[in-house]
């Protein structure tokens, strides 16, 4: 759930046809899609492994959303506030994506 608002949050900044840097909006937006998406395949799999590697690699793309995040700050493409807010988001994301992980990794 938070993956999917965290999509519509930076969506709404970057989404829209006034923001005019094509390649910087299309991987902000995939790597945050990436978020909720790997959860869900990963879920799919139905083995606790498969589970595992996918939220790593969720994990991942939380960290390049705050790496974009941090550089549309520094380009002047958002202000440090939302900035600070967003990635602010991403680290609780992450940090609940490693507690699950090690809850999983337990309990192989």
């Amino acid at each position: 759930k938070l993956g999917i608002q965290l999509f519509i949050n930076i969506s709404q900044i970057f989404g829209n046809e006034k923001f005019k840097d094509y390649y910087f909006k299309d991987q902000i937006l995939r790597a945050t899609l990436s978020i909720s998406n790997n959860i869900a395949e990963g879920y799919e799999r139905q083995s606790n492994r498969e589970l595992i590697r996918f939220l790593y690699i969720s994990k991942g793309s939380c960290g390049e959303v705050r790496s974009m995040l941090h550089l549309a700050e520094q380009q002047g493409f958002i202000d440090l506030k939302k900035s600070k807010e967003l990635r602010l988001n991403c680290v609780t994301i992450s940090v609940k994506i490693s507690n699950f992980i090690k809850y999983l990794s337990n309990n192989l």
